[in-house]
């Protein structure tokens, strides 16, 4: 493991990028970390327990978990090792710490700094006026949060934020909490990734999640991977590619970076990962560029349609007649848009699109996964809807094998959403959790991750409550959203360990430090667990085995107390003492958990209704799958600028910075780099290694826009032409908080366009 960085890159030093992921290589960097993070025991103890049926879900990822029978004594991958050493590291942050840390130098602190110096262990206040945090008891920080919010002028001047880690049974109380109050003001981490494929889904299918399941991504004929990048942000998917690639599927990677962990993956369970050659994944890579998915599933549908019109049985005509609406008016839009257009906007050939639609055309099943690369575009919602278009298409929903797979992040975050955090609550949630509760729910929506930065900027929020995250490391416009928090009286920030949010706050903000997933849950005298929904829909239990790191509460607790506080009437006490109770009101108020304290105690949990999945019915207004027509949307680039897309290091996890290496693309001992192709970086004028300010150019009606970072050095890299890449969080400063995508507000963190400049000097790496 790298040391810990300040904030310099000095050391920086660029390799050759990896041809392959894991093997022996991701074994010995997994013992290294959790190692240096646990000790050796402790290391020994906590792995056995990740992702097994006695044990707790990773608190990385939410990849599916195998059926418990098929399970590896080893159920976790590299990162998945990191994210639980992280948490369950020996280090711990005392109020020794906060007395030597003003808020000011906090400021100035790298969040990988500050998530090293471990886990926060007792509850600390910012009061107003003060520059340090203070200790303060839990029942005197509970007392002032609720006192903050009772005195309120009105609900909707708080913000109750959510990060996906957070349980169901906490999630559940959380939102009632929020609503109660009376506001829907339930931002959470979806809104800043998969909100496009929550919003395309819901309008085209009846759900907004995936269809398919884990039994049919190993058993799929062909899979088209998009906008992702398996290997460092769901390596265990790899596993699962590997099975379905034996089982004779087909990839397609459609990427404009390489990506090592599909290319070759080297299972690091078996003898021909850990010391032979691996398995080649993907069969084919389209390198496209950024912005480009919604035209390559429009060049698709041509064709398919062509070859239909040919007289080739290539669509499934008895599903689109009997089970979709919107055909012809899709087709004849096809029809009419150009190749000249679809071949600009990919930077793909006719020929290379059309190889892949006969594999589609030929397919007997198929599915296509995707993650932020497609999602964080202005055009995102209508190249989601362009990848259903297409399933639709080839009838490829609701059969064995097949289906749409958005690959959602954090552990639990398309839980949370299904527990009712979501800033526009269906109505029926609403009606259900009124009859529940006896009172009556807040109908007007609230604000979503974009509007509430915007709130806060504008002062009418006065309080912010964080379950869980970085806000303001995982937002866009860095600076702006620093200054909203400041702008906020009042900010409670639950966190298991140091970030920039602490670091950006207002008059007076509280730190609670939760219980981790790695740790025992004995609220109220007797071993209490909770639940989480992975990605695929499944809900099952996780149990902690490690003791607390210090006076911590559970998140079910910090919860409760908070509303018991303010509203004596509600059964907060009976939900404190048993998650038992939480989960029954679960099962009253929420669709698909009946029977849910049984289920969730099976080996493996159990599925969520998944109507088009399951029986191919579509939950719209007039029950049919709908086909949409999407005007195509070409992001042009200008000469003399790039499109710059964000990604991670191998070395991270959304915004918790593990380490300052990214072993798959050769980069060492630094963060700030920016990846370009070589002949793009000589028609610029620059060289490898050249140091260089970005500056982003946001087009509005009032004139253009920048936002510049400082000190980044130019990486000659295998990139689509005229795009670029460079880590997050440092380069959301680059994205301006109103440049969102289309329905969804989503930020367009993956399509921002930019200059290369000289640079003006390093700035804090924050």
């Amino acid at each position: 493991m790298s040391r810990v960085h300040d904030g310099s890159d000095e050391d920086l030093e660029v390799g050759e990028r990896k041809r392959s992921v894991a093997g022996v290589g991701a074994v010995l960097n997994s013992l290294v970390h959790s190692v240096e993070q646990m000790g050796v025991q402790r290391t020994a103890l906590t792995l056995a327990k990740v992702n097994q049926v006695d044990g707790f879900d990773c608190p990385g990822c939410a990849w599916p978990d195998p059926d418990p029978k098929d399970r590896s004594p080893a159920e976790f991958c590299e990162n998945g090792s990191k994210a639980v050493a992280e948490e369950a590291t020996t280090k711990r942050v005392t109020a020794a710490f906060f007395a030597a840390h003003s808020i000011q130098d906090l400021q100035t602190r790298s969040d990988h700094w500050l998530g090293q110096q471990g886990r926060i262990s007792q509850p600390v206040i910012k009061r107003s006026g003060q520059n340090f945090y203070q200790p303060i008891s839990w029942d005197d920080a509970f007392d002032e949060i609720a006192s903050r919010l009772a005195g309120l002028e009105e609900a909707n001047q708080a913000v109750f934020y959510t990060s996906g880690r957070t349980s169901n049974e906490a999630a559940f109380c959380y939102q009632l909490l929020a609503r109660r109050l009376g506001t829907n003001n339930l931002p959470d981490c979806s809104n800043m990734c998969h909100e496009s494929s929550g919003a395309a889904l819901s309008g085209t299918i009846g759900i907004g999640k995936g269809t398919v399941s884990l039994h049919d991504v190993e058993n799929s004929s062909l899979l088209l991977i998009q906008g992702q990048n398996p290997g460092t942000n769901h390596p265990r998917m790899l596993s699962a590619l590997e099975k379905a690639k034996k089982r004779g599927a087909t990839i397609v990677s459609i990427n404009p970076l390489p990506e090592a962990g599909l290319a070759r993956f080297r299972n690091p369970q078996t003898v021909r990962g850990l010391i032979g050659v691996g398995t080649q994944l993907a069969d084919h890579f389209c390198q496209i560029r950024l912005s480009g998915d919604q035209a390559f599933h429009q060049g698709v549908a041509k064709v398919l349609l062509e070859m239909a019109a040919a007289g080739r049985q290539v669509l499934d005509s008895e599903f689109i007649a009997g089970s979709t609406s919107g055909f012809d008016d899709y087709a004849d839009h096809i029809r009419a848009t150009s190749w000249q257009d679809i071949e600009h906007a990919t930077g793909l050939s006719c020929d290379e699109i059309t190889r892949i639609a006969k594999l589609i055309a030929e397919a007997p099943s198929m599915i296509t996964c995707w993650a932020m690369g497609l999602t964080q575009h202005k055009n995102s919602v209508a190249t989601i809807r362009e990848i259903v278009n297409v399933h639709l298409l080839r009838g490829m929903i609701g059969r064995p094998g097949a289906g749409v797979c958005p690959v959602r992040g954090h552990s639990n975050v398309q839980g949370d959403r299904t527990m009712g955090i979501f800033e526009q609550p269906a109505r029926s949630l609403l009606d259900a959790l009124d009859a529940e509760f006896d009172f009556t729910s807040p109908r007007e929506h609230g604000h979503d991750t974009v509007d509430s930065i915007r709130a806060m900027r504008d002062g009418s929020v006065r309080f912010f409550m964080s379950m869980g995250g970085n806000f303001v490391r995982a937002t866009p416009d860095t600076r702006v959203c620093e200054v909203a928090l400041q702008r906020v009286d009042f900010g409670v920030h639950v966190s298991t360990k140091l970030n920039g949010s602490h670091a950006w706050v207002g008059d007076t903000a509280i730190i609670l430090p939760p219980l981790g997933r790695t740790e025992r849950d004995l609220t109220a005298g007797h071993e209490q667990f909770v639940s989480v929904e992975d990605s695929m829909g499944m809900v099952h239990s996780s149990r902690g085995r490690l003791g607390p790191a210090g006076d911590l509460r559970s998140e079910v607790e910090i919860v409760t107390q908070i509303g018991q506080r303010l509203f004596a009437e509600l059964p907060w006490v009976r939900f404190r003492t048993n998650y038992d109770h939480v989960r029954d009101a679960i099962e009253r108020v929420i669709n698909g958990f009946g029977d849910f304290n049984n289920r969730v105690r099976q080996p493996g949990g159990f599925a969520l209704p998944n109507p088009p999945r399951d029986s191919r019915t579509f939950h719209t207004p007039d029950q049919k799958a709908h086909f949409t027509v999407n005007p195509l949307d070409v992001l042009d680039c200008p000469p003399g600028r790039l499109i710059l897309q964000t990604v991670r290091s191998h070395d991270q996890y959304n915004t918790t910075i593990y380490g300052m290496n990214d072993r798959s693309r050769g980069i060492k001992d630094g963060r700030r780099v920016v990846f370009v192709h070589p002949d793009d970086l000589a028609e610029l004028g620059h060289s490898d290694g050249d140091m260089v300010d970005l500056v982003s150019e946001w087009r509005t009606a009032g004139g253009v826009e920048e936002r510049r970072a400082a000190g980044f050095r130019l990486v000659a890299f295998d990139t689509a032409r005229s795009c670029a890449a460079a880590y997050f969080p440092e380069t959301n400063a680059l994205v301006p908080l109103d440049s969102t995508a289309d329905v969804s507000n989503t930020p367009t963190s993956q399509s921002i366009l930019i200059r290369l400049e000289p640079t003006h000097g390093n700035q804090p790496v924050r």
